[in-house]
């Protein structure tokens, strides 16, 4: 029996869940500094905003790694 899709499936809920529960940290923290007030933006918008600055760092990471065709290990 192959179990690689279920494992591929669990693997991926995992990280989304990982994911979730970085981003409400990642709020909690945002708003327990008072951070949100200078930019006078919520909390959860500067959260999602830093997420999704660390997934563009990541797929830059890797288009940068093809262009120099080395393993960058991330």
């Amino acid at each position: 029996m192959d179990f690689q899709p279920l494992k591929s499936q669990l693997s991926k809920y995992s990280q989304q869940e990982n994911l979730e529960c970085f981003r409400k940290e990642l709020e909690n923290l945002i708003n327990k500094y008072s951070l949100e007030n200078k930019s006078n933006t919520p909390d959860f918008i500067l959260a999602d905003y830093l997420i999704s600055c660390l997934k563009n760092f990541e797929k830059t990471s890797r288009r940068r790694e093809k262009w120099y065709r080395k393993p960058l290990h991330i």
